[in-house]
């Protein structure tokens, strides 16, 4: 059935009804007055439909009727009221191109939901998704799914600094990139190591690098393990499989520093002795005068010399004092859940357990939600929390 043709105010009314939403969205968003000029005057399309009322300009005269129209002009202007619709709105001015926008919304950028901060770009760079160049220096085989990469920076390698228990993004081009924490201690300055277990494409991708080869690599990223909190008390390290890459970093920067803590104790445990990486610093812990270590694997092995049991068990049987003392572990996700019950149980506070997430993390800055717990983003708030800062998340692990 053909409608109704509209008539010239018709159309006015029909493009104020269309341009009502829009204001109200404007509104529920908190947009301040000199925003929302800022907002119009760049963008015409969002101008109030006022402006979009206005009759439209009058015809110009024939050349001969040019001075007959300006002198009857001028003879009518000092009597004549403006034409104005009697139900139609006073008009608005658009702010003028030049004119400066508000100055918090220019330096604060976009709108963040409440209670989460700004994200932090990294260090030396404007561009946060851009990687940094890395070549490989060495490959190390650490088990039949897990290797170790060594990485120099093509540039700026010297000044390169991060915090025990940061991590980086590794790119291998036109595979993707994944998240693994820095486990070589912050005085390592002649390479960066990451530790890799193959779990999917990009995992398997940097399993086929090799020496010479170029990465990116997005570091350092999220925070840290608050070593500057645990002077003058015991640390106990509990590492389970690939979990031990977070925990070797901070082991060996605190036994670098042995004199600022109390005893510093390592349960390390795998399914196998084939399973444990690092397995070529294992005499040096165990011989290491200031770390009491304890291996552990989950099932009788021959020629094993060391504890047997499951990582919780074996944790309980040694019984560590909670006094004065901070528990730290890694590991698979059901590892590290009856481990903490076991720690609970020992007595140990929440808030003198500490683990790492970086499993969780994708962009590494805050931006694509998808490693969020509540309200928080492991990549940024993590990934080293504490089990009372766990406690206060939604049930999301």
């Amino acid at each position: 059935m053909a409608g109704k043709k509209m008539s010239g105010k018709g159309k006015a009314q029909g493009k104020n009804a269309k341009a009502a939403p829009a204001q109200s969205n404007r509104e529920e968003m908190a947009i301040g007055p000199a925003e929302e000029m800022a907002i119009t005057a760049d963008d015409p399309a969002a101008a109030p439909a006022v402006l979009q009322d206005n009759p439209p300009a009058e015809k110009k005269p024939k050349a001969g009727e040019a001075g007959k129209a300006e002198k009857a002009a001028a003879a009518e202007k000092p009597a004549q009221a403006p034409a104005v619709e009697p139900d139609a709105p006073p008009a608005v001015e658009k702010a003028p191109k030049s004119a400066p926008k508000d100055a918090a919304a220019a330096t604060t950028g976009p709108r963040m939901p409440a209670g989460i901060s700004q994200r932090p770009l990294m260090a030396d760079s404007g561009n946060p998704y851009l990687p940094k160049m890395a070549t490989v220096l060495e490959v190390i085989d650490e088990t039949a799914n897990i290797r170790t990469l060594r990485l120099v920076l093509d540039e700026g390698m010297d000044s390169f600094t991060f915090e025990p228990g940061q991590v980086g993004q590794i790119s291998v081009f036109g595979a993707g990139e994944a998240t693994f924490v820095i486990n070589s201690p912050p005085s390592q300055k002649n390479y960066l190591q990451f530790s890799v277990m193959k779990t999917g494409e990009a995992t398997d991708a940097i399993h086929r690098l090799s020496e010479g080869d170029t990465v990116g690599l997005r570091a350092p990223l999220g925070n840290f393990f608050p070593y500057q909190q645990w002077r003058g008390k015991n640390v106990f390290f509990i590492g389970g499989g690939i979990g031990m890459a977070p925990i070797r970093t901070i082991m060996l920067h605190l036994l670098e520093n042995s004199g600022d803590y109390g005893k510093i104790s390592l349960l390390y445990g795998a399914r196998s002795p084939r399973d444990m990486a690092y397995s070529y610093e294992l005499d040096a812990w165990k011989n290491n005068p200031h770390l009491d270590c304890t291996l552990c694997i989950d099932n009788p092995y021959e020629d094993w010399g060391h504890k047997v049991g499951l990582i919780p068990s074996v944790l309980e049987e040694i019984g560590p004092s909670p006094d004065n003392t901070v528990a730290v572990l890694c590991g698979p996700p059901i590892m590290i859940k009856f481990t903490l019950q076991t720690l609970q149980k020992l007595g140990f506070a929440p808030e003198n357990i500490v683990t790492t997430l970086e499993k969780r993390m994708k962009c590494g800055i805050g931006i694509c939600g998808r490693c969020n717990i509540g309200d928080r983003y492991v990549c940024v708030d993590g990934p080293v929390f504490t089990l009372a800062e766990l406690n206060g998340l939604p049930p999301d692990l």
